[in-house]
């Protein structure tokens, strides 16, 4: 649904854009993560043919962004960090002027445009100029402009911002809801717990250019290594003349507590349990230490501030 290769966008001598290939598929979520400046909105812009490739080339819903650019725009539903919501218009008048503008009849824009204002919470505001909106209100509106036009494709840039939380929990059920439906979407957020929850790939932009891209699983074995595992006991216990099986290291040891490296836990665990048991060893739990995708961010800049050059990772 998302294809693009060697993508890039220039302006004058800069490069705000270099070398980017992507590929999301229907039923999947893209969560693209970066800093500011970083080259996430250039790119957001390319996917929607709102800016032009200076090289390489970018399809959306199968249409090429620069000749196929009004079908491009037809198949996407976007929602920008500027909402350019109109002050004066009311909702209902907002969404039908956009369902205009993308050709539905009038009864798909009156049943689009009820639908989302009941969905989002709207309904009694309907008639309310947008300019008296709140900030999550038009947030609300805006999200219902993107998908008005049921579009197969979604570039949504920080989707929850300046809502409450129980406003934000619905439009992550819907963006989920959205991805079932066999979608693409492409999330471009700075909440990283938002990313992790909602995204099937995550890719991480710096100075334009894709430096990580996989599962999350995969950018932590990555990033992280191997995973970790804690064992807590419930009562003191000496593990200093046990030998442990292959793949398996011990970083760290209390009297109650056991902390593992674990090369390959599919086949480590069973038998460090085994172990463990057959040693008398009282254990209560045996968990995987929790590693998030703001672990696996914070690595990242952290290596790219610290390394000479950008191929370290």
């Amino acid at each position: 649904m998302i294809e693009t290769e060697d993508l890039g966008k220039c302006f004058g001598d800069f490069w705000a854009v270099q070398g980017v290939n992507l590929q999301v598929r229907a039923g999947q979520i893209l969560a693209l993560l970066g800093p500011n400046g970083a080259g996430k909105t250039t790119t957001v812009r390319m996917l929607t043919s709102i800016l032009v490739p200076s090289r390489g080339w970018a399809r959306v819903g199968g249409y090429d962004v620069v000749t196929q650019a009004e079908k491009v725009r037809a198949a996407i539903g976007v929602l920008t960090e500027q909402h350019g919501l109109y002050a004066r218009m009311s909702a209902l008048e907002y969404l039908d002027f956009y369902g205009r503008l993308y050709r539905l009849s009038a009864s798909e824009r009156e049943k689009r445009t009820r639908y989302l204002l009941e969905y989002f919470g709207l309904q009694t505001a309907a008639r309310k100029r947008c300019g008296e909106y709140s900030k999550g209100m038009r947030q609300k509106l805006a999200l219902a402009r993107a998908l008005l036009h049921d579009p197969p494709v979604l570039l949504l840039d920080e989707p929850t911002s300046a809502m409450d939380p129980e406003s934000a929990r619905l439009v992550r059920e819907e963006i989920a809801r959205l991805r079932s439906q066999q979608r693409a979407i492409v999330l471009c957020t700075h909440n990283l717990s938002e990313a992790e929850l909602l995204a099937d790939r995550i890719a991480i932009i710096f100075r334009g250019r894709i430096l990580l891209e996989g599962t999350l699983a995969e950018l932590k074995q990555r990033l992280l290594g191997p995973p970790e595992y804690e064992v807590q006991l419930a009562a003191p216990w000496s593990a200093d003349s046990l030998r442990w099986p292959a793949g398996v290291t011990l970083l760290e040891q209390t009297p109650q507590h056991l902390r593992f490296r674990v090369a390959n836990p599919s086949q480590a665990n069973p038998a460090l349990l085994a172990l463990l048991l057959a040693h008398q060893a009282p254990v209560v739990t045996v968990q995987e230490t929790s590693r998030t995708l703001e672990d696996v961010y914070l690595r990242a800049m952290e290596t790219l501030n610290t390394a000479p050059g950008e191929s370290s990772l």
